[in-house]
């Protein structure tokens, strides 16, 4: 659902540094390239560690990334396929590594065998939905649903708690108990959204398979 807004209002935000960068030489794919390997370096470097101020603060900085590469494409008149198939693979690798890092914190000294695995149910469902998106779109089918929790919303959940609960360590009394609220909404958020996916690839390719078989059979007479 932000993906409408968002990604807009961003997308106007930064297309001057996206022109800056096209003029210094830079390319889409070397962007994409960057802003992964930041929010790797961020996620595994400081959650583990239990450092979420500024673990966020570092993943933030790489996350926009994600629309100036494309900001640049458009400028330079260059989307293609592999930008794209690019840019989606590495959106995962990304969102593993923040929730990998969340899991390792939770399954060392954050001491909770139950938010580690409610961390990697956010890491893991959060694959399936993008991958039923994308199954879907390969065999034909628009997959036209808003679902309630995409990867904007499970980005700005997650970070937005983490960087609130890093805040503790500064002596801010009991915010750290965000962080925990946040995965568990993102979690179940999730899961409604590939229910959603589901439902609707269900739905969309019925509806297709009945328009194929109407089709033929009037072929046929």
């Amino acid at each position: 659902m932000l993906n409408k807004y968002a990604r807009a209002f961003f997308t106007r935000v930064l297309t001057p540094f996206a022109a800056l960068l096209i003029r210094l030489g830079v390319s889409p794919d070397a962007v994409t390239l960057i802003g992964t390997g930041g929010v790797v370096a961020g996620a595994l470097a400081f959650y583990p560690r239990g450092e979420f101020f500024w673990g966020t603060v570092v993943i933030t900085l790489f996350v926009f990334s994600d629309l100036v590469d494309g900001n640049m494409a458009r400028q330079l008149g260059r989307s293609s396929r592999w930008g794209a198939f690019l840019d989606s693979t590495l959106d995962r690798v990304a969102d593993s590594a923040i929730f990998g890092g969340l899991a390792l914190w939770y399954a060392g000294r954050g001491d909770s065998l139950t938010l580690c695995a409610v961390a990697i149910f956010c890491l893991a469902s959060g694959q399936v939905v993008s991958y039923t998106k994308a199954r879907g779109e390969s065999i034909g089918l628009p997959v036209n649903v808003n679902g309630l929790v995409e990867r904007a919303e499970r980005l700005v959940i997650s970070l937005v708690a983490c960087g609130f609960s890093g805040l503790h360590k500064f002596g801010v009394p009991y915010i750290d108990k965000l962080l925990p609220i946040a995965l568990w909404i993102v979690a179940v958020g999730s899961l409604v959204t590939l229910i959603q996916r589901v439902v609707t690839v269900r739905r969309e390719s019925a509806e297709a398979d009945a328009v194929t078989a109407t089709t033929g059979g009037g072929e046929g007479v």
